[in-house]
């Protein structure tokens, strides 16, 4: 028998083992895949964006909706405690833009090493290849965990940490969420979130692999609007992407989810006003009266987007500027502060980065991470219902609820 068994070995679960053995010696991991931290590896691009140092109520705000649930686990364990706990152990940290943090090596394997040498170190037993089949609860209490096998292994505590949905060839393939499903939690159903997202294109070619900088985008459904923040945006083959769309993107989901009709504007040029925008085009259109309307926008737009936006206006790309009418040049001007969209869905969970829904924060007590329903079974990182931007505050989230889950179950014990 093992004290205490976590069921999971990315982040969350690595770090509960980690805090659990620190009280107590006889800790174990069980992992369905041959090796541990197979979904940390493709984190950030593989760069592994640890966390993000902005102050507690901004982090919390990047949640959606349920950041508050947080509060606890963050005010044990938060950004800075677990900066300090990797620089402790060798591993030097940056901090980029958008106070993100990175291993200096811009490597995730550096960040795994370092959580497979301390786990070798508090003697947790790391076993591969099980695949765990069910919980075993008796007087509303975890007795231990069954596997696939057929084979029983008891346990005093359990700790549930298999992730959630997405990319589900590193292992993420929702068994934590059906466990605790069967032992009668309630589930949020479980969807993409920072995904790309497709567009209705019609005769609309997009131009595939551009990327546009400095720009602005709302989401709108005429019932609800959304509006990013200046960065950037990716086309592509099926839509849009980048950091502004994915960082929106589940809040997008959800106002498709309404079967409303939801559209994208994007402010080509959010520094300036509409005004100055029909200012410096009237200016263009004296200065070069005879160059057509295609050339004269490369000064305003990437010349593989030109084309694209003329069809949207419907005006013919080699009109000279010195016969475009004035309602042309309205309608010029109010496209590059609006060049509209209409979105489509959201790409497949198998292509989101994370999983919003999971387990439901009403069954979980945020002081602990214990079930509230069993005794002595404990939930952490992605498979619960907690979810946010881009940043560093998924993998925060994920190593500090598994921080307090591993303290809870040993100091229960």
């Amino acid at each position: 028998m093992y004290k205490i068994v976590i069921i999971g070995a990315g982040p969350a679960g690595m770090m509960a083992a980690i805090r659990a053995s620190q009280f107590c010696q006889d800790v174990a991991i069980l992992e369905k895949n041959g090796s541990a931290g197979k979904k940390l590896l493709l984190s950030g691009k593989g760069r592994c964006n640890l966390t993000n140092t902005c102050g507690l109520e901004d982090f919390l705000k990047r949640f959606y909706g349920n950041g508050q649930f947080l509060r606890d686990a963050f005010r044990g364990f938060f950004n800075k405690d677990l900066m300090n706990f990797f620089e402790k152990k060798g591993l030097k940290l940056k901090t980029e833009r958008q106070l993100r943090v990175f291993p200096e090596s811009d490597s995730s394997l550096s960040v795994l090493k370092v959580l497979l040498k301390e786990l070798g170190s508090n003697k947790v037993k790391l076993i591969y290849d099980v695949q765990v089949k069910n919980i075993a609860i008796e007087e509303g209490r975890v007795k231990g965990v069954f596997l696939e096998d057929k084979s029983f292994i008891p346990a005093e505590s359990v700790i549930l940490a298999t992730g959630g949905l997405s990319y589900s060839f590193t292992g993420s393939t929702g068994d934590g969420i059906r466990i605790a499903k069967n032992s009668g939690h309630r589930i949020i159903p479980c969807r993409p979130g920072l995904v790309a997202l497709e567009v209705v294109k019609g005769d609309l070619a997009l131009p595939e692999g551009l990327t546009l900088k400095n720009i602005r985008i709302r989401f709108s459904n005429n019932k609800k609007t959304i509006d990013s923040e200046i960065g950037e945006l990716l086309f592509t083959d099926f839509g849009i992407s980048g950091p502004l769309v994915l960082s929106l993107s589940g809040l997008v989901a959800d106002m498709l989810a309404d079967k409303e009709k939801v559209f994208c504007l994007i402010d080509l040029k959010p520094a300036l006003s509409q005004e100055q925008l029909h200012n410096r085009l009237l200016r263009e259109i004296k200065t070069n009266p005879r160059k057509n309307i295609g050339n004269l926008l490369k000064n305003l737009l990437p010349v593989s987007l030109i084309g694209v936006f003329l069809d949207g206006i419907h005006l013919k790309r080699d009109k000279k500027a010195n016969q475009i009418t004035a309602e042309e040049r309205q309608r010029t001007v109010f496209s590059l502060k609006n060049f509209h969209l209409d979105i489509k869905c959201s790409r497949p969970m198998e292509e989101a980065m994370i999983t919003r829904g999971g387990v439901s924060l009403k069954d979980i007590d945020p002081k602990t991470m214990q079930s509230r329903l069993v005794k002595r079974l404990y939930f952490c990182g992605e498979m619960v219902d907690v979810a946010a931007d881009t940043g560093g505050f998924n993998l925060q989230a994920a190593f500090s609820t598994g921080y307090l889950a591993g303290e809870s179950a040993a100091k229960s014990l």
